[in-house]
């Protein structure tokens, strides 16, 4: 089969958002334990999850199709590295929120850019080349790097707190999903304003979850164990996804 009618990324349908949620989420609970709870701080945090999301790339790149598992590793590393990067933009840089949130922006929107200009598409539901796919994932690394900054920004310099972050993201979030379905406005523009948006309420939601009573959150046990409960909410969610997957492929061969 040609590699052009091979597709390298998931559908983006309802289980997609519920995965990237879970791994988000799992992002700021897990950057938060191997930064802070094992006190390896952001540098080998960051290092750590930059690598392992280049290897994942690497092997992502050589299977040239979409494998349910081995795509949300890759994911979910760029999730815990971006939140280790965002982090370490905002407060070991002293960048703070609003300004790291702003050259993250404008970081995304010339990496967009540029995989315009190389490739003519800036599809997320058609990745089928090396240089598209590479895009792709620069794209979402920065993406995950903003969500965390913007999520900061909203929890703490805007003083709104977690929780009504968070519940403030859920609305811009259903509001994307009514304007995808009721208007005429790009599913492009609507993805990444959700894309993006995810990140901090998976963010804010994490730090509602495990930060203490102080600090407006709801200490539900420890950092590790957050991590545990997203973990396995991913888990159970992929086993859909590659039973979906599987039923898919089975069809199509038929």
């Amino acid at each position: 089969m040609n590699n052009m009618t091979i597709n390298r990324v998931p559908q983006i349908i309802i289980l997609y958002w519920i995965i990237k949620i879970a791994a988000t989420t799992l992002g700021e609970t897990g950057a938060d334990l191997f930064s802070m709870t094992l006190n390896l701080g952001y540098h080998f945090t960051i290092l750590i999850f930059i690598g392992l999301f280049l290897v994942c790339l690497l092997f992502k790149l050589k299977q040239a199709k979409y494998a349910p598992t081995l795509y949300w590793i890759t994911f979910t590393s760029s999730a815990i590295a971006g939140t280790a990067m965002s982090d370490f933009i905002d407060r070991t840089m002293g960048l703070g929120y609003l300004l790291g949130s702003t050259l993250l922006f404008i970081l995304l929107i010339f990496t967009l850019i540029a995989w315009y200009q190389k490739e003519g598409s800036i599809s997320v539901e058609r990745v089928n080349t090396n240089s598209s796919e590479v895009f792709y994932w620069i794209a979402f690394l920065v993406a995950n790097t903003l969500g965390t900054a913007v999520g900061d920004y909203m929890a703490d310099d805007l003083s709104l707190g977690f929780i009504i972050s968070a519940e403030i993201l859920a609305g811009i979030l259903i509001l994307c999903a009514i304007l995808h379905y009721v208007t005429r406005l790009s599913g492009l523009v609507l993805f990444w304003i959700a894309f993006v948006l995810t990140r901090p309420f998976g963010a804010t939601f994490g730090d509602f979850l495990t930060k203490s009573h102080s600090q407006g959150g709801i200490e539900l046990g420890t950092t590790s164990s957050a991590s545990a409960i997203f973990l396995s909410i991913l888990v159970l969610a992929l086993v859909f996804e590659q039973v979906r997957v599987n039923k898919l492929a089975q069809s199509k061969s038929e």
